[in-house]
């Protein structure tokens, strides 16, 4: 669990992380989305809130053009979600729990050049 985002549950604020690199996942229907991973997310005061995170990739992010290393700032909310797995295979069952990630970034900007 993210204890330092879990003290800050719905607050709204600005973050900074770098980039790593994109991925993707399954979506509705088998479709494949696209998906980006934020490395060393911190705060705007520069306390580290999380290792990583990783996000659906927008089109704010996408308008960015980033390459692995550059940092971006964002605005977001620090959201809880529901982790696990939730089939009926029993040989594959993880427990649900709590965790937290940020939802919603807005005002996504590269810092520097």
């Amino acid at each position: 669990m993210r204890k330092v985002l879990a003290a800050r549950e719905e607050d709204r604020a600005t973050f900074y992380g770098t980039f790593e690199r994109v991925g993707t996942k399954n979506g509705w229907e088998g479709r494949q989305e696209h998906t980006i991973l934020l490395r060393d997310i911190c705060d705007q005061a520069g306390k580290r809130v999380c290792d990583h995170l990783w996000f659906n990739l927008t089109k704010a992010f996408a308008l960015l053009n980033l390459y692995p290393g550059e940092t971006v700032i964002f605005d977001a909310r620090v959201k809880a979600y529901k982790k696990g797995y939730f089939g009926r295979r029993l040989e594959i069952y993880k427990p649900a729990e709590i965790d937290y990630k940020l939802s919603h970034p807005t005002r996504v900007r590269k810092v520097g050049p």
